[in-house]
């Protein structure tokens, strides 16, 4: 008891991470079932009913405002830029890419709290990050290779979803640095969620996508991907709040592995020597991160 006690949020981390990586997988399948933004506003809707059923309806009042405004306000923004990424990605294999260019934000959290904090790491730390981003452009390169013509190429091929996962690994990375000095130790997750269904409900209307077509598949479908797609998002909120958030950063680099894995099995996707090639870069510089990152602890001025 006292071992899960002390490690608790990095086990919360640890659980969260394999959750998420159903994320791509459920998100891509409820986009083509419904469309881009009907699909993300139902499953958003879903985990908020979910997380108000487990954690019970929260209330405004006791959450500190910096961290609803400003907190609220990155979650609700990344959430849509990662959902319609994802949904509006010409093929599966475009999504996936979406979604490997969106686990940048485990070493970009990573460098944030180094300069945020002030944090003494060892210079390995850089070049390992380095690896990351050089892995994340070896997937996208394809089976040409890594070339400034064919990453350009297969940008300028849905430039808007490039753009949309770039930002979305930015804005989570601000995010996990942001909450854990503005939270005040609260978790309103319930309520973010609840406010990015409501924007992509509002997107909805606004947009000329088709109405909906339930199905006992998809419905089950959407059911599943709120309930584990709620519960991964809690865990990682209690995490960032009361957990290491470099170690947590340096652990989600596994999340690029679990979630190819889990997106090429589930939406049926042969991969490229490449894109698995990619992959292994991200998780070298992973290794490499959470090595240097652990034998010399970081120095934080207070």
């Amino acid at each position: 008891m006292s071992f899960l006690s002390k490690h608790k949020y990095i086990l919360f981390g640890m659980l969260a991470i394999l959750l998420w990586s159903s994320l791509t997988a459920f998100i891509r399948d409820l986009s083509e079932l419904f469309s881009p933004i009907g699909g993300a506003a139902l499953m958003y809707s879903v985990s908020a009913l979910f997380l108000m059923i487990v954690m019970g309806i929260p209330k405004i009042k006791n959450f500190p405002k910096p961290y609803l405004i400003i907190g609220g306000a990155l979650f609700v923004t990344y959430e849509i830029c990662l959902a319609l990424s994802l949904g509006m990605a010409n093929t599966r294999l475009q999504a996936m890419e979406m979604a490997i260019i969106n686990y940048l934000w485990p070493a970009l959290t990573i460098l944030l709290t180094i300069i945020v904090n002030r944090s003494k790491v060892s210079f390995l730390v850089y070049p390992s990050i380095a690896i990351a981003f050089f892995g994340v452009a070896w997937c996208i390169g394809g089976d040409q290779g890594l070339s400034v013509t064919s990453l350009m190429a297969n940008i300028a091929d849905n430039p808007l979803t490039y753009l949309m996962a770039f930002s979305a690994a930015i804005i989570w990375a601000i995010y996990c640095t942001v909450t854990i000095k503005i939270s005040g130790g609260k978790n309103a997750i319930t309520l973010f969620f609840i406010a990015t269904a409501s924007t992509l409900w509002l997107q909805y209307a606004l947009s000329d996508e088709p109405g909906f077509t339930f199905t006992t598949q998809s419905s089950f479908t959407l059911l599943i991907a709120g309930i584990v797609i709620g519960s991964g998002y809690a865990l990682w909120n209690q995490a960032v709040i009361g957990g290491n958030i470099i170690l947590l950063g340096t652990l989600s680099y596994f999340t690029p592995i679990f979630s190819t894995v889990f997106a090429s099995i589930y939406l049926s996707v042969a991969l490229a020597d490449s894109f698995l090639q990619g992959v292994v870069l991200v998780t070298i510089g992973s290794l490499i991160c959470f090595w240097v990152t652990r034998t010399k602890k970081p120095v934080v001025d207070n």
